[in-house]
């Protein structure tokens, strides 16, 4: 859809500015109830006749209407005999509650006029649109999109509500027909920034609550293919079509049709979002700012070709971005420089390039770096604005008809990227990073690893020469590899053997094979990073030097200023202090406030430092020991706090030193998942060492990372890790644990097989060392296992093992969780009234506790049973507090499956739309369960959707369920095969 929808046949309010305006500041609203405020008061507006003829008089926008269009206005075709009368007198009301001289008699009619701007709601609404469709027209669709927004939010209810007459109607009519208008521009701005995923849920309601409605269906189509629901989309084609034929006997518009054929033939324009052009550049200047192509450039074929496709694809497309992410030195620039340059005949208006230096502790500001590309382009500096927004807008403006490539080199993050990317037809952007930028809108992602063993290979020998390597093929190969086919370790390497003509290739590979030389070796001219190294940490006085030895030993990502002050084990403020020194000599970066990183090779260096320099060697597992208890301790708090009365904290290993304090659940939770990359790794670092035990307390008391999702895959890795260590160690306790911990994971992803050999196993090295905590833990998982594999008898012992576990140790907390798994297990017996019993009687059990986590665990089970018991409101009351007190918990996974419940009670309660809007936001978020979840999840929307007529998306949804449970050997399989069978929809 073009621009931005007008209303239909209405124009600006305020046209009449001869009156004089009121003392007081009168404001109406028609886009909903009729109303009136003078100030912050609610004025009342009188019998539903009156607040039809108020109605009439506000959307005449000033004009008068003769008391023979008010009559009919009012009350149509059949007038009370004494209508005139009654006219007067509702306007003479109307008088006494609004301000002089609004009111006014002219001509034998009536009109409303002098009111100040911004009164009536729709006037604001109308000027918004305007505003929104001039945004949109600049090419700043963020700023069309909110306001736009504002606009929608006017909306309250049905417009003109309880008025009555003809004239009314026809408001209605009208003012809802631009509403839904707003809403699919709206809605087109979502996709062309990117957020299909966000919009199909709005969009499956709205195409149910608008059947007939063909632009609604055009944009769902659009949402569920970028989406990547081919088949969903076309079967909503199908859906479509047949129901304008049942309906009005026509068939679909030309876009309509167009897009579908777009969609089989999987056209690569369609997953691109299109943006309105901007204003020309005045000034057309020509830059040609890309750095020199280094000449040995070797290997990246594959990358060369996917990006220099991506970029020739630039013509006739909105822009084409390529974000290449990787680790330091992998090559990230060289291979963009080198694309560029390849490229450069595609652009033929000009290349500009940046150091956006994102790496370091000061990275480029947008606004900057667009001075400088608009000074490039022929821009004035008198021209250029000074507001990042106002430049951004004028370099899409200037770059408008162009054809011009944009290198941008070492971005921090797609924050920092967003307003440099031109947006317009027919130009590209190149943009290197060490992150790999997912939330950059409709980015072709590269993800550039190290070289292939041949690339590495053809590289060294470009540079050492062909000769040399010939004879030492296999010396050259354990060289490469030395260098881990890292290109600046390998042209490092080959340089400083190409300077070297009595030395053989056996003799570099023989230096690099020692680890604890490597870093030595890797050094050649202007490539000498060491020297550089070395030369910072000669100059650091010795509590500095102990600083930069000491955090180097820490295997995370990043370290906060809190973990760092425990590795030094000196207070808060003195840490900070040796930091920020450390930064100030680039030897260490500030990731962000209060956080710091090393470059890999950095890090390596730290390390050798302190094997070399830190006596005792006591001294590096004490470092590695107090950060351990740091997380322990701290991260023993976070559980606390989110799970109040819970007593597995008073099962973990002691600790040394104390953790960080939090006051309430949010900073708490803020610092758990910040660090959870950093903590894993500690725990990691803690296998073959005595620091086991604690490391797999922490892992268990840090579960929330892969429950919630968000640390997931690399929670699971830890956990493999500590299990096959504790085995290795002959520490029962230890591995009980630990499988406890994969048990979880397992079960959060749905692989409930591997998930019930792991807790099999936990049982019994729990049992055998007389662990209760991790006892009662696995068998309450044991229990959910068997709810999973429908052997609730089963599940039932379990459960009840598990909760004489935990009332035997006293913990309220573990018992009243097993309870609500117990409801289920009852639940799916058939005892509705005993599950409802016994989810009522765990949360009672809980809000003695306090505001804990798992309060939504028992509101979600407790809505389950009185899903079954056809208390279909009181079900949805208690998913709503679930869904609020999961989301106060950052427990996404857990949001996504309790909107899946919600749409099951309204499937139960007849309401398929509602429930395929629910089922939309669960597919959305993500469930508990994994793909198996995801496929019940499916199977639900479908019957949804084939309720409300939708037969061929909903098969395509049930033939994605049946592929997810057949690869998970699920039995909900046969449902899903039953469901397919034509008897099914027909």
């Amino acid at each position: 859809m073009d621009g931005v929808p007008r209303v239909p046949e209405q124009r600006r309010p305020g046209s009449a500015q001869d009156a004089a305006e009121p003392a007081a500041a009168l404001r109406f609203g028609v886009l909903g109830p009729v109303r009136a405020w003078r100030g912050e008061e609610q004025l009342a507006t009188g019998s539903p006749q009156q607040r039809a003829l108020l109605a009439a008089l506000l959307l005449r926008e000033g004009r008068t209407a003769t008391a023979a269009e008010l009559i009919d206005a009012v009350w149509g075709e059949e007038p009370p005999s004494q209508a005139l009368a009654a006219l007067r007198t509702y306007a003479s009301r109307l008088r006494k509650i609004l301000d002089a001289g609004v009111l006014v008699s002219e001509s034998g009619g009536y009109a409303v006029r002098g009111l100040p701007e911004g009164a009536l709601d729709l006037g604001v609404a109308q000027e918004l649109a305007a505003e929104a469709e001039k945004a949109r027209g600049a090419g700043d669709l963020c700023q069309a999109r909110e306001v736009l927004a504002r606009a929608l939010a006017l909306w309250d209810g049905e417009v003109l509500a309880g008025v009555p007459g003809p004239y009314a109607e026809a408001q209605r009519v009208r003012l809802e027909e631009w509403r839904l208008q707003l809403l699919e521009s709206r809605l087109d701005m979502d996709l062309e920034q990117g957020c299909h995923a966000e919009a199909v849920s709005e969009l499956t309601a709205l195409t149910a609550e608008h059947p007939l409605r063909e632009r609604l269906r055009e944009l769902l189509m659009l949402a569920l293919y970028r989406s990547g629901r081919q088949a969903e989309a076309l079967a909503v084609y199908a859906d479509t079509r047949r129901l304008l034929a049942d309906e009005l006997g026509v068939d679909p518009r030309p876009g309509l049709k167009e897009l579908q054929q777009r969609i089989l033939q999987a056209d690569p324009a369609l997953a691109e979002p299109s943006a309105p052009a901007a204003e020309p550049a005045a000034v057309p200047v020509r830059p040609a700012q890309l750095p020199a192509t280094v000449p040995d450039f070797t290997g990246r074929a594959s990358f060369v070709s996917e990006l220099g496709e991506v970029l020739a694809s630039a013509e006739g497309r909105v822009m084409a971005v390529s974000a290449l992410a990787g680790i330091g030195g992998v090559g990230k620039t060289t291979l963009a420089v080198h694309v560029a340059h390849q490229a450069r005949s595609a652009f033929p208006d000009g290349q500009l390039y940046v150091d956006l230096q994102g790496a370091g502790p000061r990275a480029a500001e947008p606004e900057t770096v667009l001075g400088s590309f608009l000074r490039a382009l022929g821009t004035a500096d008198s021209a250029i604005p000074d507001s990042l927004e106002e430049r951004a807008a004028l370099y899409r403006s200037v770059l408008d008809g162009r054809r011009v490539l944009v290198l941008l080199d070492n971005a921090r993050d797609a924050a920092q990227v967003r307003p440099l990317l031109p947006g317009t037809e027919g130009c590209a952007a190149l943009v290197t990073s060490r992150v790999r930028m997912v939330d950059l809108a409709g980015a072709h992602l590269v993800d550039l690893d190290v070289m292939s063993p041949d690339e590495a290979l053809s590289l060294f020998t470009k540079i050492v020469g062909e000769e040399r390597v010939a004879s030492e093929r296999k010396a050259a190969l354990d060289v490469v590899a030395a260098c881990g086919f890292l290109p600046l370790a390998i042209r490092i390497a080959a340089s400083r053997l190409a300077a070297r003509r009595t030395w053989t290739v056996s003799v570099l590979a023989a230096k690099l094979a020692d680890e604890r030389r490597r870093l030595d070796e890797l050094q050649a001219g202007d490539l000498a990073v060491k020297a550089t190294f070395e030369l910072g940490y000669g100059a650091m006085d010795p509590a500095q030097a102990r600083a930069f030895r000491l955090l180097g030993l820490a295997d995370g990502p990043d370290i906060s200023l809190a973990a760092a002050a425990a590795v030094l084990d000196l207070p808060v403020d003195e840490t900070e202090d040796l930091l920020e020194a450390l930064v100030d000599t680039s030897l260490l970066e500030s990731a962000a406030p209060g956080r710091y990183r090393y470059h890999d090779l950095v890090r390596l260096y730290a390390r050798a430092c302190a094997e070399r320099d830190e006596q005792p060697p006591s001294e590096r597992e004490g470092a590695l020991s107090r950060l351990l208890d740091f997380y322990l301790a701290t991260a023993a708090g976070v559980y606390a706090i989110e799970r109040p009365g819970d007593r597995l904290v008073d099962h973990l290993e002691p600790t040394e030193r104390e953790g960080l304090r939090f006051g309430e659940g949010t900073a708490a939770l803020d610092w758990l998942y910040t660090e959870g990359e950093s903590l894993l790794a500690c725990v990691r670092q803690s296998v073959a060492t005595n620091r086991l035990r604690r490391g797999v307390d922490l892992l268990w008391a840090a579960k929330d990372l892969a429950e919630s999702g968000a640390n997931a895959r690399q929670y699971e890795a830890t956990a493999v890790a500590v299990c096959e260590a504790t085995k290795a160690a002959g520490d029962t306790r230890a591995e009980g644990r630990a499988r406890t911990t994969l048990t979880n994971v397992l079960l959060v992803s749905g692989r409930i097989q591997q998930a019930a050999d792991e807790a099999r196993l936990a049982m019994d090295r729990a049992a055998t060392a007389q662990d209760v905590a991790a006892g009662s833990w696995a068998a309450n998982d044991r229990g959910l296992i068997s709810l999973h594999q429908h052997r609730y008898a089963d599940g039932k012992v379990f459960f009840d093992q598990a909760i004489e576990g935990w009332t035997a140790a006293g913990n309220q907390s573990g018992a009243a969780t097993t309870l609500f798994n117990l409801s289920r297990a009852h639940l799916a017996m058939g005892n509705v009234t005993k599950a409802v019993d016994i989810a009522q009687h765990g949360l009672t059990l809980l809000a003695a506790l306090g505001r804990t986590m798992r309060l939504a665990n028992g509101h979600y089970a407790l809505g389950m049973a009185l899903t079954k018991a056809g208390r279909h409101t009181d079900a949805l009351d208690q998913f709503g507090e679930a869904l609020t007190i999961f989301a106060d918990h950052r427990q996404r996974l857990w949001e996504g499956t309790t909107h899946f419940r919600v749409a099951e009670a309204h499937i139960a309660a007849r309401r398929p739309a509602q429930a395929a809007l629910h089922a939309e936001q669960a597919l959305a978020i993500g469930c508990i369960g994994g793909d198996r979840m995801r496929g019940n999840v499916l199977t639900l929307l479908g019957r949804a959707l084939s309720t409300l007529g939708q037969v061929d998306r909903a098969r395509a949804c049930w033939r994605e369920a049946l592929k997810l449970f057949e690869e998970n050997s699920a039995p909900e399989a046969d449902e899903v095969r039953v469901l397919l069978r034509p008897a099914a929809t027909a």
